[in-house]
Protein backbone atom coordinates (compact mmCIF):
# COMPACT_ATOMS: atom_id res chain seq x y z
CA UNK A 1 0.00 0.00 0.00
CA UNK A 2 2.48 2.50 1.16
CA UNK A 3 4.81 1.41 -1.86
CA UNK A 4 2.22 1.83 -4.74
CA UNK A 5 1.21 5.50 -2.94
CA UNK A 6 4.94 6.32 -3.14
CA UNK A 7 5.17 5.20 -6.47
CA UNK A 8 1.92 7.23 -7.32
CA UNK A 9 2.78 10.10 -10.00
CA UNK A 10 0.19 12.23 -8.54
CA UNK A 11 1.59 11.81 -5.15
CA UNK A 12 3.48 15.47 -3.95
CA UNK A 13 7.38 15.26 -3.68
CA UNK A 14 8.14 18.94 -3.23
CA UNK A 15 6.82 22.11 -2.71
CA UNK A 16 8.29 25.70 -3.64
CA UNK A 17 7.68 29.32 -3.35
CA UNK A 18 9.24 32.78 -4.85
CA UNK A 19 8.19 35.99 -4.11
CA UNK A 20 7.99 37.96 -7.08
CA UNK A 21 10.27 40.91 -6.55
CA UNK A 22 9.24 44.80 -8.05
CA UNK A 23 6.26 45.67 -8.97
CA UNK A 24 3.83 44.89 -12.07
CA UNK A 25 3.87 40.97 -12.12
CA UNK A 26 1.66 38.30 -10.19
CA UNK A 27 -1.31 38.09 -8.37
CA UNK A 28 -0.91 41.32 -6.16
CA UNK A 29 -3.63 43.78 -8.18
CA UNK A 30 -2.46 46.77 -6.61
CA UNK A 31 1.32 45.82 -6.56
CA UNK A 32 1.86 48.15 -9.66
CA UNK A 33 4.07 51.30 -10.50
CA UNK A 34 2.94 55.03 -8.99
CA UNK A 35 0.71 56.94 -11.18
CA UNK A 36 -1.46 53.39 -12.11
CA UNK A 37 -5.24 54.40 -11.71
CA UNK A 38 -5.66 51.12 -9.80
CA UNK A 39 -3.23 53.25 -6.93
CA UNK A 40 -3.21 56.90 -7.60
CA UNK A 41 -6.88 57.78 -8.57
CA UNK A 42 -9.57 59.40 -6.72
CA UNK A 43 -10.51 55.85 -5.01
CA UNK A 44 -13.31 55.70 -1.91
CA UNK A 45 -11.74 53.28 0.65
CA UNK A 46 -12.08 52.20 4.53
CA UNK A 47 -9.39 54.67 5.44
CA UNK A 48 -10.26 57.68 2.96
CA UNK A 49 -11.45 58.79 6.38
CA UNK A 50 -8.29 60.18 6.92
CA UNK A 51 -7.34 62.83 4.49
CA UNK A 52 -3.64 61.82 4.16
CA UNK A 53 -4.75 58.36 3.03
CA UNK A 54 -7.01 59.66 0.62
CA UNK A 55 -4.23 60.67 -2.49
CA UNK A 56 -3.04 56.89 -3.11
CA UNK A 57 -4.40 53.76 -1.94
CA UNK A 58 -0.70 52.81 -0.89
CA UNK A 59 -0.24 54.94 1.55
CA UNK A 60 -2.14 52.99 3.98
CA UNK A 61 -0.70 49.88 2.53
CA UNK A 62 -2.83 48.17 0.05
CA UNK A 63 0.04 46.57 -1.77
CA UNK A 64 2.21 46.15 1.35
CA UNK A 65 2.50 42.53 0.96
CA UNK A 66 2.96 41.71 -2.94
CA UNK A 67 2.80 38.87 -5.03
CA UNK A 68 4.33 35.52 -4.84
CA UNK A 69 4.51 32.08 -6.77
CA UNK A 70 4.02 28.19 -5.38
CA UNK A 71 5.10 25.38 -7.39
CA UNK A 72 4.03 21.78 -6.52
CA UNK A 73 5.75 18.77 -8.16
CA UNK A 74 4.81 15.55 -8.08
CA UNK A 75 6.60 12.63 -8.84
CA UNK A 76 6.27 12.14 -11.90
CA UNK A 77 8.07 15.57 -12.33
CA UNK A 78 4.95 17.42 -13.57
CA UNK A 79 4.86 20.85 -11.77
CA UNK A 80 1.90 22.94 -11.27
CA UNK A 81 1.64 26.64 -10.73
CA UNK A 82 -0.01 29.60 -9.26
CA UNK A 83 0.45 32.91 -8.51
CA UNK A 84 -1.36 35.40 -5.52
CA UNK A 85 -0.82 37.70 -3.25
CA UNK A 86 0.77 37.34 0.52
CA UNK A 87 4.75 38.25 -0.42
CA UNK A 88 7.05 37.20 2.22
CA UNK A 89 5.01 36.05 5.08
CA UNK A 90 2.90 33.71 2.36
CA UNK A 91 6.37 31.95 1.35
CA UNK A 92 6.86 31.72 5.30
CA UNK A 93 3.19 30.11 5.74
CA UNK A 94 3.88 27.92 3.05
CA UNK A 95 6.67 26.38 4.04
CA UNK A 96 6.40 26.71 7.94
CA UNK A 97 3.09 25.13 8.01
CA UNK A 98 1.03 24.10 5.01
CA UNK A 99 4.08 22.11 3.55
CA UNK A 100 3.48 19.41 6.22
CA UNK A 101 0.12 18.29 5.00
CA UNK A 102 1.53 18.19 1.41
CA UNK A 103 4.25 16.33 0.90
CA UNK A 104 3.86 12.48 0.05
CA UNK A 105 0.06 13.49 -0.02
CA UNK A 106 -2.29 12.88 -3.45
CA UNK A 107 -2.68 15.84 -5.26
CA UNK A 108 -5.84 14.50 -6.82
CA UNK A 109 -7.15 14.61 -2.34
CA UNK A 110 -8.22 18.32 -2.86
CA UNK A 111 -10.91 18.17 -0.79
CA UNK A 112 -9.18 16.47 1.66
CA UNK A 113 -5.88 18.99 1.87
CA UNK A 114 -8.31 22.01 1.88
CA UNK A 115 -9.84 20.72 4.77
CA UNK A 116 -6.62 20.07 6.54
CA UNK A 117 -5.08 23.10 6.30
CA UNK A 118 -8.43 25.31 6.91
CA UNK A 119 -8.87 23.70 9.80
CA UNK A 120 -5.21 23.68 10.83
CA UNK A 121 -5.10 26.75 10.54
CA UNK A 122 -8.52 27.97 11.85
CA UNK A 123 -7.02 28.96 15.13
CA UNK A 124 -5.41 32.00 13.47
CA UNK A 125 -6.89 32.25 10.43
CA UNK A 126 -10.39 31.40 8.89
CA UNK A 127 -10.05 34.71 6.81
CA UNK A 128 -7.20 36.77 4.97
CA UNK A 129 -3.86 36.30 4.67
CA UNK A 130 -3.71 32.11 5.74
CA UNK A 131 -6.63 31.65 3.74
CA UNK A 132 -5.23 33.59 0.56
CA UNK A 133 -2.27 31.15 0.91
CA UNK A 134 -4.22 28.05 0.91
CA UNK A 135 -5.64 29.21 -2.19
CA UNK A 136 -2.80 29.98 -4.22
CA UNK A 137 -1.51 26.43 -3.18
CA UNK A 138 -4.73 25.03 -4.05
CA UNK A 139 -4.38 26.45 -7.17
CA UNK A 140 -1.21 25.11 -8.13
CA UNK A 141 -2.65 21.57 -7.34
CA UNK A 142 -5.51 22.33 -9.79
CA UNK A 143 -3.01 23.25 -12.69
CA UNK A 144 -0.85 20.33 -11.93
CA UNK A 145 -3.51 17.59 -12.10
CA UNK A 146 -4.61 19.63 -15.74
CA UNK A 147 -0.94 19.03 -16.49
CA UNK A 148 -0.85 15.26 -15.40
CA UNK A 149 -4.13 14.67 -17.30
CA UNK A 150 -3.53 16.67 -20.17
CA UNK A 151 -6.63 18.57 -19.43
CA UNK A 152 -8.04 22.23 -18.68
CA UNK A 153 -8.87 22.93 -15.48
CA UNK A 154 -12.75 23.28 -16.43
CA UNK A 155 -12.90 19.85 -17.76
CA UNK A 156 -12.11 18.67 -14.81
CA UNK A 157 -14.73 20.88 -12.90
CA UNK A 158 -17.65 19.65 -14.53
CA UNK A 159 -16.82 20.65 -18.48
CA UNK A 160 -18.29 23.59 -20.39
CA UNK A 161 -21.43 25.33 -19.73
CA UNK A 162 -20.99 27.45 -22.23
CA UNK A 163 -18.66 27.89 -25.19
CA UNK A 164 -18.30 31.87 -24.82
CA UNK A 165 -17.80 34.14 -21.80
CA UNK A 166 -18.16 38.14 -22.11
CA UNK A 167 -17.07 40.24 -20.10
CA UNK A 168 -17.58 43.57 -18.56
CA UNK A 169 -14.62 45.70 -17.42
CA UNK A 170 -13.29 47.24 -14.70
CA UNK A 171 -11.63 51.06 -15.28
CA UNK A 172 -11.56 54.49 -14.84
CA UNK A 173 -12.94 54.83 -18.58
CA UNK A 174 -16.52 53.55 -19.45
CA UNK A 175 -16.02 55.01 -23.20
CA UNK A 176 -12.91 53.18 -23.31
CA UNK A 177 -14.40 49.61 -22.05
CA UNK A 178 -17.24 49.98 -24.31
CA UNK A 179 -14.82 51.04 -27.32
CA UNK A 180 -13.00 48.05 -26.65
CA UNK A 181 -15.93 45.07 -26.91
CA UNK A 182 -16.85 45.20 -22.97
CA UNK A 183 -20.43 44.64 -22.09
CA UNK A 184 -20.40 46.93 -19.17
CA UNK A 185 -18.02 49.32 -17.45
CA UNK A 186 -17.32 49.37 -13.31
CA UNK A 187 -15.91 52.40 -12.33
CA UNK A 188 -14.35 53.41 -8.31
CA UNK A 189 -16.51 55.81 -6.24
CA UNK A 190 -14.38 58.82 -5.39
CA UNK A 191 -15.02 59.87 -2.47
CA UNK A 192 -16.06 58.84 0.88
CA UNK A 193 -19.10 59.60 3.84
CA UNK A 194 -16.79 61.73 5.63
CA UNK A 195 -16.13 64.02 2.65
CA UNK A 196 -19.93 65.32 4.05
CA UNK A 197 -22.79 66.33 1.90
CA UNK A 198 -19.96 68.04 -0.55
CA UNK A 199 -18.38 64.71 -1.39
CA UNK A 200 -21.70 63.04 -1.95
CA UNK A 201 -22.62 65.42 -4.47
CA UNK A 202 -19.34 65.51 -6.07
CA UNK A 203 -20.35 61.35 -5.98
CA UNK A 204 -23.22 61.89 -8.31
CA UNK A 205 -21.58 64.37 -10.19
CA UNK A 206 -18.77 61.81 -11.19
CA UNK A 207 -21.30 59.04 -11.45
CA UNK A 208 -23.53 61.47 -14.37
CA UNK A 209 -20.37 62.32 -16.38
CA UNK A 210 -19.58 58.84 -16.82
CA UNK A 211 -23.61 57.73 -17.84
CA UNK A 212 -23.74 60.90 -20.29
CA UNK A 213 -20.13 59.94 -22.02
CA UNK A 214 -22.10 56.66 -22.73
CA UNK A 215 -25.50 57.36 -22.89
CA UNK A 216 -28.17 55.43 -21.60
CA UNK A 217 -28.23 51.94 -22.09
CA UNK A 218 -24.74 51.31 -21.76
CA UNK A 219 -24.36 49.74 -18.59
CA UNK A 220 -22.36 51.11 -15.68
CA UNK A 221 -21.39 49.50 -12.39
CA UNK A 222 -20.18 51.64 -9.07
CA UNK A 223 -17.42 49.98 -6.85
CA UNK A 224 -17.69 51.45 -2.81
CA UNK A 225 -14.45 49.24 -2.07
CA UNK A 226 -15.76 48.36 1.05
CA UNK A 227 -16.12 52.69 2.40
CA UNK A 228 -19.53 53.26 2.93
CA UNK A 229 -21.96 52.67 5.88
CA UNK A 230 -25.35 51.67 5.24
CA UNK A 231 -27.53 55.45 5.92
CA UNK A 232 -24.96 56.95 3.75
CA UNK A 233 -25.97 54.11 0.88
CA UNK A 234 -29.05 54.63 1.01
CA UNK A 235 -28.71 58.49 0.06
CA UNK A 236 -26.57 57.80 -2.47
CA UNK A 237 -28.41 54.96 -4.23
CA UNK A 238 -31.61 57.21 -4.02
CA UNK A 239 -29.73 60.40 -5.83
CA UNK A 240 -28.38 58.56 -8.47
CA UNK A 241 -31.63 56.74 -8.92
CA UNK A 242 -32.26 58.70 -12.82
CA UNK A 243 -28.77 57.54 -13.29
CA UNK A 244 -29.61 53.76 -14.12
CA UNK A 245 -27.17 52.47 -12.33
CA UNK A 246 -26.39 48.46 -13.23
CA UNK A 247 -25.33 47.61 -9.65
CA UNK A 248 -23.83 49.00 -6.73
CA UNK A 249 -20.71 46.79 -5.55
CA UNK A 250 -19.36 46.21 -1.89
CA UNK A 251 -20.80 49.50 -0.19
CA UNK A 252 -20.28 48.45 3.09
CA UNK A 253 -17.71 46.33 5.40
CA UNK A 254 -17.66 42.77 4.62
CA UNK A 255 -18.68 42.30 8.85
CA UNK A 256 -21.97 44.39 8.21
CA UNK A 257 -24.08 41.42 6.69
CA UNK A 258 -26.73 42.85 8.66
CA UNK A 259 -26.43 45.96 6.96
CA UNK A 260 -26.91 44.41 3.30
CA UNK A 261 -30.65 43.70 4.72
CA UNK A 262 -31.61 47.83 5.61
CA UNK A 263 -30.10 48.78 2.34
CA UNK A 264 -32.22 46.09 0.09
CA UNK A 265 -35.54 46.99 2.14
CA UNK A 266 -34.95 50.94 1.42
CA UNK A 267 -34.00 50.03 -2.27
CA UNK A 268 -35.91 47.04 -3.14
CA UNK A 269 -35.39 46.84 -6.50
CA UNK A 270 -31.55 47.63 -6.90
CA UNK A 271 -28.87 45.62 -7.61
CA UNK A 272 -26.64 45.13 -4.88
CA UNK A 273 -23.40 42.22 -4.97
CA UNK A 274 -20.49 42.12 -2.63
CA UNK A 275 -18.51 39.09 -1.95
CA UNK A 276 -14.64 39.75 -3.05
CA UNK A 277 -13.62 40.09 0.40
CA UNK A 278 -15.61 37.37 1.64
CA UNK A 279 -13.94 33.74 2.99
CA UNK A 280 -14.90 30.32 2.76
CA UNK A 281 -18.68 28.91 2.50
CA UNK A 282 -18.66 29.79 6.06
CA UNK A 283 -18.18 33.12 5.46
CA UNK A 284 -20.69 32.98 2.48
CA UNK A 285 -23.27 31.21 4.13
CA UNK A 286 -25.19 34.62 5.59
CA UNK A 287 -24.47 36.18 2.41
CA UNK A 288 -26.53 34.02 0.32
CA UNK A 289 -28.78 32.94 2.91
CA UNK A 290 -30.40 36.63 3.36
CA UNK A 291 -31.15 37.20 -0.37
CA UNK A 292 -30.34 40.29 0.18
CA UNK A 293 -27.71 40.10 -2.62
CA UNK A 294 -28.25 39.60 -6.40
CA UNK A 295 -24.94 38.76 -7.30
CA UNK A 296 -21.77 37.09 -4.98
CA UNK A 297 -17.88 38.42 -6.45
CA UNK A 298 -15.87 35.71 -4.78
CA UNK A 299 -11.77 36.22 -5.62
CA UNK A 300 -10.73 32.55 -6.19
CA UNK A 301 -7.26 33.54 -4.84
CA UNK A 302 -8.70 34.50 -1.78
CA UNK A 303 -11.72 32.74 -0.38
CA UNK A 304 -9.78 29.21 -0.45
CA UNK A 305 -9.18 28.79 -3.77
CA UNK A 306 -10.93 26.69 -6.48
CA UNK A 307 -11.76 23.87 -4.69
CA UNK A 308 -13.49 26.11 -1.91
CA UNK A 309 -15.11 28.37 -4.75
CA UNK A 310 -17.13 25.68 -6.00
CA UNK A 311 -18.58 24.68 -2.63
CA UNK A 312 -19.66 28.24 -2.94
CA UNK A 313 -20.93 28.59 -5.90
CA UNK A 314 -23.37 25.09 -5.33
CA UNK A 315 -24.51 27.38 -2.18
CA UNK A 316 -25.64 30.11 -4.49
CA UNK A 317 -26.95 27.93 -6.77
CA UNK A 318 -29.20 26.49 -4.28
CA UNK A 319 -30.83 30.45 -3.56
CA UNK A 320 -30.65 31.07 -7.73
CA UNK A 321 -27.99 33.67 -6.65
CA UNK A 322 -25.55 34.37 -9.55
CA UNK A 323 -21.80 33.81 -9.01
CA UNK A 324 -19.83 36.51 -11.16
CA UNK A 325 -15.95 36.17 -9.43
CA UNK A 326 -13.57 39.15 -8.43
CA UNK A 327 -10.81 39.50 -11.31
CA UNK A 328 -8.03 36.59 -10.53
CA UNK A 329 -7.34 35.94 -14.52
CA UNK A 330 -7.94 32.20 -16.00
CA UNK A 331 -7.83 30.92 -12.71
CA UNK A 332 -11.53 32.21 -12.54
CA UNK A 333 -12.05 31.86 -16.56
CA UNK A 334 -11.75 28.04 -15.86
CA UNK A 335 -14.69 28.12 -13.00
CA UNK A 336 -16.89 30.29 -15.13
CA UNK A 337 -17.12 27.99 -17.77
CA UNK A 338 -17.13 25.27 -16.15
CA UNK A 339 -20.51 26.42 -13.92
CA UNK A 340 -24.50 27.10 -14.97
CA UNK A 341 -24.80 29.87 -12.42
CA UNK A 342 -21.73 31.92 -13.86
CA UNK A 343 -23.32 34.04 -16.19
CA UNK A 344 -20.74 36.66 -17.31
CA UNK A 345 -16.54 37.92 -15.76
CA UNK A 346 -14.96 40.71 -14.98
CA UNK A 347 -11.86 42.04 -16.28
CA UNK A 348 -9.85 44.15 -14.34
CA UNK A 349 -8.05 47.03 -16.54
CA UNK A 350 -3.93 46.46 -15.60
CA UNK A 351 -3.11 49.38 -18.03
CA UNK A 352 -2.08 52.25 -16.52
CA UNK A 353 -4.82 54.44 -17.62
CA UNK A 354 -7.16 51.35 -17.68
CA UNK A 355 -7.91 51.79 -21.49
CA UNK A 356 -6.06 48.94 -22.91
CA UNK A 357 -6.48 45.06 -22.30
CA UNK A 358 -3.27 43.94 -20.59
CA UNK A 359 -2.56 40.33 -18.95
CA UNK A 360 -4.39 40.53 -15.40
CA UNK A 361 -0.81 39.04 -14.40
CA UNK A 362 1.70 41.58 -15.81
CA UNK A 363 4.23 39.39 -17.72
CA UNK A 364 4.81 36.88 -15.63
CA UNK A 365 3.42 34.71 -18.13
CA UNK A 366 3.66 34.22 -21.64
CA UNK A 367 0.39 32.98 -23.05
CA UNK A 368 -1.88 34.30 -20.30
CA UNK A 369 -5.50 34.46 -22.26
CA UNK A 370 -7.11 38.11 -22.24
CA UNK A 371 -10.50 39.28 -23.47
CA UNK A 372 -8.84 41.69 -26.18
CA UNK A 373 -12.56 41.95 -27.72
CA UNK A 374 -14.49 41.48 -24.38
CA UNK A 375 -15.04 38.01 -24.70
CA UNK A 376 -13.68 34.51 -24.72
CA UNK A 377 -14.02 31.35 -25.89
CA UNK A 378 -13.19 27.82 -24.71
CA UNK A 379 -10.54 27.89 -27.40
CA UNK A 380 -8.73 30.31 -25.65
CA UNK A 381 -8.34 28.40 -22.62
CA UNK A 382 -7.98 24.91 -23.97
CA UNK A 383 -4.59 23.97 -22.25
CA UNK A 384 -3.75 21.52 -19.71
CA UNK A 385 -3.95 23.31 -16.50
CA UNK A 386 -4.52 26.77 -16.16
CA UNK A 387 -2.59 27.15 -19.76
CA UNK A 388 0.13 29.08 -18.20
CA UNK A 389 3.80 29.42 -18.93
CA UNK A 390 6.27 31.03 -16.62
CA UNK A 391 7.94 33.81 -19.06
CA UNK A 392 11.61 33.27 -19.13
CA UNK A 393 12.20 37.07 -18.73
CA UNK A 394 10.22 36.82 -15.50
CA UNK A 395 12.37 34.28 -13.80
CA UNK A 396 14.58 36.59 -12.89
CA UNK A 397 11.88 38.11 -10.36
CA UNK A 398 11.74 35.00 -8.64
CA UNK A 399 13.56 35.50 -5.59
CA UNK A 400 13.41 31.55 -3.67
CA UNK A 401 11.94 31.81 -0.49
CA UNK A 402 14.82 29.73 0.99
CA UNK A 403 16.43 33.51 1.62
CA UNK A 404 13.95 34.19 3.90
CA UNK A 405 13.35 31.07 5.87
CA UNK A 406 16.95 30.19 5.68
CA UNK A 407 19.24 33.62 5.51
CA UNK A 408 22.65 33.16 5.06
CA UNK A 409 24.35 33.28 8.41
CA UNK A 410 26.04 37.01 8.56
CA UNK A 411 29.68 37.50 10.32
CA UNK A 412 28.40 40.20 12.53
CA UNK A 413 24.78 40.95 14.15
CA UNK A 414 26.29 44.66 15.49
CA UNK A 415 24.24 46.92 14.00
CA UNK A 416 26.55 49.83 12.61
CA UNK A 417 26.26 53.18 14.91
CA UNK A 418 24.73 56.05 14.03
CA UNK A 419 26.21 59.19 12.20
CA UNK A 420 27.36 61.28 15.23
CA UNK A 421 27.57 65.34 14.66
CA UNK A 422 28.78 67.08 17.42
CA UNK A 423 29.16 64.35 20.03
CA UNK A 424 24.87 63.35 19.54
CA UNK A 425 23.82 60.67 17.93
CA UNK A 426 21.62 61.09 15.64
CA UNK A 427 19.15 59.50 13.56
CA UNK A 428 19.28 57.50 10.42
CA UNK A 429 17.13 58.65 6.89
CA UNK A 430 15.24 55.76 6.01
CA UNK A 431 14.74 55.08 2.48
CA UNK A 432 12.11 56.13 0.68
CA UNK A 433 9.24 53.65 0.23
CA UNK A 434 8.67 52.68 -2.89
CA UNK A 435 4.89 50.80 -4.10
CA UNK A 436 6.93 47.61 -4.74
CA UNK A 437 6.86 45.70 -1.29
CA UNK A 438 10.40 43.70 -1.84
CA UNK A 439 11.88 46.16 -4.42
CA UNK A 440 15.33 45.69 -2.46
CA UNK A 441 15.12 42.19 -1.26
CA UNK A 442 17.50 40.62 -4.26
CA UNK A 443 19.78 43.72 -3.09
CA UNK A 444 19.87 42.22 0.46
CA UNK A 445 19.96 39.00 -0.69
CA UNK A 446 23.34 39.63 -2.43
CA UNK A 447 24.51 41.42 0.14
CA UNK A 448 23.96 38.62 2.96
CA UNK A 449 25.79 36.61 0.73
CA UNK A 450 28.60 38.53 0.48
CA UNK A 451 28.71 39.05 4.23
CA UNK A 452 28.89 35.15 4.86
CA UNK A 453 31.81 34.86 2.57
Amino acid sequence: MGSAIANNKFTIKAIRSYIIGGVGSGGDYHNVKGGHWLIDSDISTPCSRWEQYRKSRTSWGINVLGSFLVEIESADGTVGIATGFGGPPGCWLVHQHFERFLIGADARNTNLLFEQMYRASMFYGRKGLPVAVISVIDLALWDLLGKIRDEPVYRLIGGATKERVDFYCTGPEPPAARDMGFWGAKVPLPFCPDEGHVGLKKNVEFLRKHRESVGPDFPIMVDCYMSLNVSYTIELVKACEDLNINWWEECLSPDDTDGFAQIKRAHPTVKFTTGEHEYSRFGFRKLVEGRNLDIIQPDVMWLGGLTELLKVAALAAAYDIPVVPHASGPYSYHFVFSQPNTPFQEYLANSPDGKSVLPVFGDLFIDEPIPTKGYLTTADIDKPGFGLTLNPAARSKLIPSNYLLNPPVQKSLTPAAAPVENGTATKTESPEKTNGVVDNLTAKVEELTTGSS
